[in-house]
């Protein structure tokens, strides 16, 4: 059948009429070809695209591991149901950011400029979570969703906070969490954390956070074009992955009693395993309530504790060193037998003062100890039996050499955050800080304790642990075993871990363990020391501050004396710092601690058991 024209077409006008036809149906055919690639082919393309316009994701926060002690029976630290406010600045209509802030801040009870502060107009613009404050209770956040058409881009969400169970005891082992900083998430946005991550920031919670934290997990949610959530909750939401539980060397009944037997004075207690580096007590007084940090009030306690001169942050056990004084004669002691210099037999006549150069050096018995050898000299601590042997038989050099022999002047690398190293002094050192020759005086003032030398109340323990152990020193440690949070399996278990060894014959050993024996028998220690629950060998000190009746009290012990056993076997060490009023308490907090160790009780039952004691 031809084609219909209309009369009068001209074979010209027929062929345009035949390519504008031919043209349409072509045009027409790329327009479904179109719509059918749009809605068929892209279909699935553009549907996913959508989803991601329209979907939002938030953070799910990890459960942070619990911590235990040695018993792994109850928890000291675990977490608590709790909740976070949060602000996403974008949800916020244009220009009630300061209503909505001032708001929030009133009902909250912290300031606006707290809340401007976190959220800056730089960031009015950004789609993301912002959180303004943790460890809001539930009852607060019941009356926030009664008013929620008040407070556009503001929500919550379920957050744990960290309960500390025994409030204050072990604060500076323990440690608590807070904040991530902008400054701290610089440095560690690489391996996980965001700004609203919760990061460990003293004691065993800095130290081990990356396996105390676990995985934060991904909440996925559709919402509408003001933010509000559509539909159900998708399936692809990553769930967050606990943290590990871990369990301390602390044995909490120890802590309990050193923490109690030191009592409300300034000073630290340690008591170590030296066969092992087990930590069982680390003691710091004055101590903190970590749990302030969880409150609402975080801040304004933070900022009291801070301002406190009594320094509570500061964990006195490895952070704050002191001169070691007539403690330090144990390496004299150890020093004099392993150079065979002068025969521990051999007596020096205390008369109870020596003029050395242009000096007169007292002991502090006024009137003398008349003859002495060296055990006898130890165990009365006799200051001139140390002079003399200190400058005439050993000389300064090897009073150095054995002080840092046995651990004294460097970090012993105790699985705790800011331990300082102490020091031990030297004459190149005393050129380079006061420009100033080392003289006589030093060294005599170094043979007893005194002058510049200083050491943590740990690195006395580890000296001690070293005379127990014949020069080998394990590293302390405060961490036993990482477990699963679900099964309780043991992931990781610390073995003990040889950080040093002094080269120096067992005999030297022996007799230093004899003489530290003596001091208990027949000594200085003799009338404060009574427990009969075990034999005791260990050390006085009484260190001068330079400031007037102002002195330290050490006192270094192990015990049992010559077990058999090593594995029953405790150093013990005492520091009470000069701030207190003087009662020479370490040796009488020693007394409880290793009494209530042995005879398993607790400080009440101890001091029952000691009495009559002189200070009670």
């Amino acid at each position: 059948m031809a084609p219909f024209y209309p009369p009068g077409t001209s074979s010209v006008s027929r062929i345009r009429m035949v390519a504008l036809l031919v043209f349409f149906i072509m045009m027409f055919l790329l327009y479904i070809g179109y719509l059918f690639s749009l809605q068929i082919v892209d279909g699935y393309f553009y549907s996913m695209r959508s989803e991601q316009v329209t979907q939002r994701s938030s953070v799910i926060p990890a459960v942070r591991g619990q911590i235990f002690d040695r018993h792994y029976d109850e928890p000291l630290v675990v977490n608590v149901d709790s909740f976070a406010v949060y602000i996403n600045p974008f949800n916020i209509p244009r220009g009630e950011h300061d209503a909505v802030f001032e708001r929030l801040a009133s009902f909250l009870s912290i300031s606006a400029a707290e809340i401007h502060r976190r959220v800056p107009t730089s960031r009015y613009g950004v789609y993301q979570p912002i959180e303004i404050q943790g460890g809001v209770p539930y009852d607060r956040i019941t009356g926030l969703a009664e008013r929620i058409d008040a407070f556009p881009g503001v929500f919550w969400e379920s957050k744990p906070v960290r309960r500390y169970v025994n409030g204050d005891s072990m604060a500076h082992i323990l440690g608590y969490v807070g904040d991530i900083t902008p400054e701290e998430l610089q440095v560690l946005y690489n391996r996980g954390y965001t700004a609203n991550s919760v990061l460990g920031k003293s004691g065993i919670e800095q130290q081990y956070d990356q396996l105390l934290r676990g995985a934060d997990g991904r909440r996925f949610r559709m919402v509408d074009a003001r933010g509000r959530q559509v539909g159900e909750g998708s399936r692809d939401d990553i769930p967050p992955e606990l943290g590990n539980n871990l369990v301390l060397t602390i044995d909490r009944t120890i802590q309990q009693l050193s923490e109690k037997a030191l009592g409300e004075r300034i000073g630290s207690v340690v008591v170590l395993r030296p066969h092992t580096g087990e930590v069982l007590a680390l003691v710091s007084y004055p101590r903190y309530d970590a749990n302030v940090f969880s409150t609402t009030d975080r801040s304004r306690a933070f900022s009291q504790l801070s301002a406190d001169r009594r320094a509570p942050f500061l964990n006195r056990a490895i952070q704050s060193s002191a001169s070691p004084a007539s403690s330090f004669k144990v390496v004299m002691t150890a020093a004099l037998l392993e150079e065979k210099t002068f025969s521990p037999t051999q007596t020096i006549n205390c008369t109870g003062s020596r003029a050395y150069g242009n000096r007169v050096f007292n002991c502090h018995v006024s009137y003398g100890h008349g003859r002495l050898n060296l055990y006898q000299g130890l165990a009365q601590s006799c200051n001139i039996y140390y002079y003399t042997v200190g400058t005439d038989y050993l000389g300064e050099r090897n009073i150095i050499n054995y002080a840092r022999r046995l651990g004294l002047g460097q970090r012993s690398g105790i699985d705790l955050p800011g331990e300082v190293a102490g020091l031990v002094p030297s004459p190149e050192w005393k050129v380079d800080t006061f420009q100033t020759p080392w003289v006589g005086g030093d060294t005599v003032n170094l043979s007893i304790g005194q002058g510049f030398i200083e050491a943590t109340s740990l690195q006395m323990a580890n000296m001690v642990a070293m005379i127990v152990n014949d020069g080998v020193l394990y590293r302390p440690h405060i961490l036993k075993q990482v477990r699963n949070p679900i099964t309780g399996q043991i992931i990781h278990e610390i073995e003990p871990e040889v950080a040093q060894t002094a080269e120096m014959s067992r005999e030297t050993f022996e007799e230093t363990r004899r003489a530290m024996r003596e001091v208990i028998t027949n000594g200085t220690a003799n009338v404060v020391i009574t427990t009969r629950a075990v034999e005791v060998a260990g050390k006085t000190g009484t260190g001068q501050t330079g400031v007037e009746e102002r002195l330290h009290s050490w006192f270094v012990a192990y015990a049992p004396y010559n077990s058999q056993n090593p594995e029953d076997q405790v150093v013990v060490v005492v520091m009470v710092d000069a701030a207190n009023d003087w009662e020479w308490w370490a040796p009488k907090a020693a007394n409880i601690i290793i009494h209530g160790i042995f005879t398993n009780q607790d400080f009440e039952h101890t001091i029952r058991s000691l009495r009559p004691l002189w200070y009670l």
